[in-house]
């Protein structure tokens, strides 16, 4: 099988500033952090002890998605913001109901690259590839993945917690389009995202502490977030707080009931 693992080494990990990806391992109890990870990590818990649990909420978000996906015989993904891997993977999830599944993920951080093996261990029947890209690159993304999947069949393209590390001065809504319109019909768009709309004051802190940091936190309310599925079909029930979006498909993560967990999911359908 081809690769189209290419980019940066370990050697160009920045360990001077947090890194999201890293973060997110920390909150989730992972290994592939750095002090500085851990530190900004810690500071978030000031301001909201249950974010190891939104992370937790997140993954099982999109372990639901991928599973309501494969059900509607979706057998190609694309996932841009992949993160450290966390198992069940995507690819997991997706090939356990589909082993024919075709999976390409995309991440620009090095340690990502370095755990891709991980994330290549797909069905014999299947392809697991990973994609050294920015996000905010969405000509090169394309181009990686024309080599592994068809894009003149419906692909499934998973943005989990990424847009909002985004900004809209980045361009965060123009990438989703110009991502969802190099696919084709029946293809499906999948969002996770946080928000400040049931914590503005958590929020703001936590956006001048990563900010300081030279992290972006974009946090978006109902209506933008809503504005990335335009011209899009919501699949039921539409926009919702995470772990309310098709709970039936997966175990509910401890604690999720606990308070608000600010943040929105939802799946669209192109037509």
């Amino acid at each position: 099988m081809e690769s189209v693992m290419t980019g940066h080494s370990l050697t160009d990990i920045d360990t001077s500033r947090p890194h999201p990806a890293r973060m997110y391992d920390w909150y989730l109890g992972g290994k592939d952090n750095y002090p500085v990870d851990e530190a900004m990590g810690r500071q978030m818990l000031t301001l909201d002890p249950r974010v190891p649990v939104m992370a937790r909420v997140n993954r099982a978000f999109m372990q639901r998605a991928t599973r309501w996906l494969a059900h509607q015989g979706v057998r190609q993904f694309l996932d841009v913001g992949t993160g450290i891997p966390t198992a069940p993977n995507l690819h997991q999830v997706a090939q356990e109901i589909a082993p024919d599944a075709r999976v390409v993920y995309c991440d620009n951080d090095p340690i990502v690259l370095a755990h891709a093996a991980a994330l290549l261990r797909g069905t014999d029947d299947g392809m697991t590839e990973y994609l050294q890209a920015d996000a905010r690159d969405p000509d090169a993304i394309l181009d990686g993945a024309r080599r592994v999947l068809d894009l003149g069949r419906p692909v499934a393209l998973s943005l989990i917690a990424l847009l909002h590390f985004v900004s809209d001065d980045d361009g965060a809504h123009d990438l989703v389009r110009r991502l969802v319109s190099a696919l084709p019909s029946g293809s499906y768009l999948v969002i996770s995202h946080a928000t400040a709309d049931f914590t503005p004051e958590e929020s703001a802190a936590a956006i001048e502490k990563l900010k300081a940091a030279g992290v972006t936190l974009a946090l978006r309310s109902r209506e933008e977030f809503s504005r990335f599925f335009d011209g899009l079909e919501l699949v039921e029930p539409g926009v919702e707080v995470p772990q309310h979006w098709h709970p039936e498909l997966g175990d509910p993560v401890p604690g999720q009931d606990d308070g608000v967990i600010p943040g929105y999911g939802a799946v669209a359908r192109k037509p």
